[in-house]
């Protein structure tokens, strides 16, 4: 049965992956539809939380706009998300980084990590 289900989603693939990491500072690129023009749109931030596999797949920004937290999340395999940019690697030790929806200000920062060769 999984096999079966990999070959189904298989066609629902990004033909180029995305590569990131939780705790990486991001910026997403997202074609907007409006009328009959399209646009790109970045939304920057830290990736908080990625869950899900396959096509199912999904990760989580969150960024502080106006001093207020704003999160959205993005599934991995959509064709809205033109391009996927790291600006920074963050140092983190956990898988979901939800303890910084209680921080604000500086205590938000993460360390900076070398990036993998």
């Amino acid at each position: 049965m999984t096999d079966l289900m990999k070959l189904v989603e298989a066609s629902s693939l990004r033909e180029d992956s995305l590569e990131f990491e939780i705790g990486d500072t991001v910026n997403v690129h997202t074609r907007i539809l409006e009328g009959d023009k399209e646009r790109v749109q970045i939304f920057s931030g830290t990736i908080i939380s990625r869950k899900g596999s396959g096509s199912r797949e999904s990760f989580t920004v969150r960024r502080i706009v106006a001093g207020e937290g704003v999160e959205r999340t993005f599934p991995v395999n959509t064709p809205k998300i033109a391009q996927l940019e790291i600006v920074r690697h963050g140092k983190v030790r956990r898988a979901k980084l939800f303890y910084l929806r209680d921080r604000v200000g500086k205590a938000t920062r993460l360390k900076e990590r070398r990036a993998k060769k």
